[in-house]
């Protein structure tokens, strides 16, 4: 059906409501009304508005307007914060396009924070969210306290610092690893809350590192993750423009004074439209400086753009040759991750184009197994509209190292309630499942889960008898997804020797029924510590299916212990 047919639609429905007195519609999956008027001249002030399309191509003429990273595919709409003068020009354009009051309101939240710019804590109810200056503080707190897992590490300058401003930030990275334990360590790599009024992204991460550090000496899985990796956590990847969003502006890109004025509320570039890789290559940006998904004037152009690249490039091997169809190995390392809100997705590469990426099977599984974790709705970037010079295909195409963004909740500014209830619980596992992943994100992904390790005794004298159990589970993708299972075919544990070690030395778990036939098993093995050495032990366990796919490694703590009394002498 035409636009033009869709906007006569339009118009007799506005006729109708008005003749019945009423005043909007409902959305048949939306609680928000709608208000087909689209009519704001009370206040002038931006409001969200359905936008509907009939393919995703027609969403690129939108690029020059605030355009949410929200897709309801079903609907066929996106979402577009939007003035009086501008939904008009939208309307012009042939879309037809509704008012949502719902999301109106839960954009305008920021509005709370007016008039407290330079904020040192952010009030409640939203205190649970650190300003700038807080995530700082913290990173820094931890890397003190913790010389041997964190390194606190400035990688660049906010724009207005690479100027000489006396408000601008340095770029920050926190590192956590064991020190103690040299060699090349497969990485993750996080940033978050590159588009300022992003709130979830940077809490969740600074949340995952405080986990990592507080779970270390009593988590196994904690305890070799960061024994044998390194997590590489940039809180906050736009920190001039999140002090803007924290006094009380619905900002998204840098501050960048040289674009649409010096003073303008809508300066700067759009960091996630500015790295080099594809940039302005598919029309997923606006050339307008006053645009929301403003690109910059050329590829990287950005000093917080800058320092990602640059960090990404010190950290991770180049793993992937320049031709557009060539794969990464498929034993390649890395994962990156860019946190992002809102619309519950995990997002990979391609975000350009909707080719499959050379290693698109290999980033669906991962993408599809992240959901498991979060519920959210895994696809290729584009698959939301299409993007170019974003984070993950900079770090996919660039290096062949597995790149994601997670779009984080259902708001910029979620209450503290939902974020500590479902935001948190939800995607921390999915972070610690990157990590283990990150080794072989190709592989790794495709095998079975070992989960609910369980030990008879955790402590123990030596040459006492313990059970290991737990579980082989190949079925752990988001419900739905069409990601297939196989059969449980192996189990293997080690002790404090995991599998990429020479030394390696693999025990065999046997199924709890006596065979392995089915996607999901139980598995136990008796464990006889006699000559143990004393103290605390790590177990690794990992299964394999009968297609051949090892996946990723669990571990259990086993301490042994001598006996705290001495015999008595009877004379």
């Amino acid at each position: 059906m035409s636009r033009n047919i869709w906007v006569s639609i339009l118009l007799v429905l506005i006729l109708l409501a008005s003749i019945a007195g009423e005043r909007g519609v409902k959305a048949a999956e939306s609680p928000g009304t709608l208000n087909p008027a689209c009519s704001n001249d009370e206040t002038g002030d931006d409001q969200v508005h359905r936008v509907y399309y009939n393919s995703l191509e027609e969403i690129k003429e939108l690029n020059s307007y605030d355009l949410f990273e929200f897709n309801n595919l079903a609907e066929k709409y996106v979402l577009v914060a939007a003035t009086d003068s501008e939904i008009r020009a939208i309307q012009s354009m042939g879309f037809l396009t509704a008012l949502d009051e719902e999301q109106t309101s839960n954009y305008h939240k920021l509005d709370q924070l007016a008039g407290h710019q330079g904020l040192q804590t952010l009030p409640s109810p939203y205190n649970c969210y650190r300003t700038v200056e807080e995530l700082y503080d913290y990173g820094a707190a931890l890397a003190s306290a913790y010389p041997n897992l964190a390194e606190w590490i400035d990688v660049g300058d906010s724009w207005e610092k690479s100027v000489g401003q006396s408000d601008g930030y340095d770029m920050f990275v926190l590192r956590l690893t064991n020190e103690t334990i040299t060699g090349d360590k497969p990485k993750l790599f996080i940033t978050a809350s590159i588009h300022a009024r992003e709130y979830t992204p940077a809490e969740l991460a600074a949340r995952f590192a405080g986990y990592l550090i507080e779970n270390y000496e009593t988590d196994a899985d904690v305890h070799w993750l960061l024994d044998y990796h390194e997590i590489h956590i940039m809180f906050t990847a736009n920190p001039d423009g999140r002090k803007e969003a924290e006094g009380g502006a619905e900002w998204r890109k840098n501050t960048n004074e040289n674009y649409c004025g010096a003073t303008s509320p809508n300066r700067g570039a759009d960091l996630n439209r500015n790295f080099e890789f594809k940039w302005n290559c598919c029309g997923g940006s606006s050339g307008s400086q006053c645009a929301e998904t403003y690109r910059g004037p050329s590829a990287a152009s950005e000093p917080e753009t800058q320092a990602i690249q640059n960090y990404m490039t010190a950290i991770f091997p180049d793993q992937r040759g320049d031709p557009l169809n060539m794969p990464a190995a498929k034993d390649a390392t890395g994962i990156y991750i860019d946190l992002h809100s809102y619309s519950r997705l995990v997002l990979w590469s391609w975000g350009f184009s909707s080719t499959l990426a050379p290693n698109g099977i290999d980033l669906r599984t991962l993408g599809r197994k992240f959901a498991f974790f979060n519920n959210y709705s895994p696809s290729p970037s584009w698959s939301l509209y299409i993007t170019d010079g974003s984070t993950e295909d900079f770090a996919y195409g660039r290096l062949g190292v597995a790149g994601y963004c997670f779009e984080l909740g259902d708001q910029f500014f979620e209450s503290c309630t939902t974020f500590e209830n479902n935001i948190l619980p939800g995607n921390l596992p999915a972070l610690i499942y990157a990590a283990k992943a990150a080794r072989t994100p190709y592989m790794t992904p495709a095998g079975p889960d070992s989960i609910n390790l369980a030990l008879s005794q955790n402590t123990v004298i030596p040459g006492a008898i313990v059970t290991l159990t737990g579980q082989i589970n190949d079925t752990r993708y988001k419900s739905g997804s069409g990601e297939a299972a196989q059969p449980i075919a192996q189990a293997q544990y080690s002790v404090d020797v995991p599998y990429w070690d020479p030394a390696y030395a693999p025990v065999e778990l046997l199924p709890a029924d006596g065979v392995f036939n089915a996607v999901s098993e139980d598995v136990t093995v008796t464990i006889d510590t006699t000559g143990w050495l004393p103290g605390r032990h790590i177990l690794f366990v990992r299964g394999k299916d009968n297609a051949n796919n090892w996946g990723a490694v669990s571990a259990v703590f086993l301490t042994v212990e001598f006996p705290l009394f001495l015999p008595l002498l009877v004379k």
